[in-house]
């Protein structure tokens, strides 16, 4: 049995693999308290972005069965800011946020986002690959919530990974 990580693109327009994308917000959601959002307001934003998402596949099983558990998706707009960046926590620490942030820097002159000002190991992530806190925003969230707004920086994380590479 082995276990392939497969990389899909959704383009906007679609809702493909929108369920899936809920349900893995919805188990952070429960266990963080954070990706408050509600369903329109998610499908809607799903809808309108490109999609980068990480499946995680296990093949050749006893039964020869094959099954595709989606373990992170990023959905980016056309000016690449980070609408949304979920990664399952039983997937966390195997870099599979920075392959989803790279790939939207790579893809982006500019990369942005928002982060709930409460989310520590979100903030620590974003800083970790490159991000820089511009400013503090009282009352973003519908619940009332203050958020930080980030930016990747020069040097950020399109370098960092290439100097990773290099080593």
């Amino acid at each position: 049995m082995s276990v392939d990580v497969t990389r899909r693109v959704v383009e906007a327009g679609s809702d493909e693999h929108v369920d899936a994308a809920w349900e893995l917000k919805e188990c952070i959601r429960h266990e963080e308290a954070v990706l408050k959002q509600r369903r329109g307001f998610f499908a809607n934003a799903y809808r309108r972005a490109t999609v980068h998402l990480l499946f995680a596949g296990v093949h050749g099983g006893e039964h020869g069965s094959e099954t595709d558990d989606l373990i992170g998706f990023a959905a980016v707009r056309r000016d690449g800011y980070v609408l949304f960046l979920a990664v399952d926590p039983t997937h966390r620490g195997e870099g599979f946020g920075r392959k989803l942030m790279a790939t939207v820097a790579d893809e982006h002159d500019s990369v942005t986002c928002h982060a709930r000002a409460t989310n520590e190991a979100a903030i620590d992530f974003y800083e970790h690959i490159g991000f820089e806190i511009k400013r503090h925003i009282e009352n973003y969230y519908e619940d009332g919530g203050a958020a930080y707004y980030l930016k990747l920086g020069g040097g950020g994380l399109t370098d960092r990974l290439s100097e990773f590479m290099r080593r």
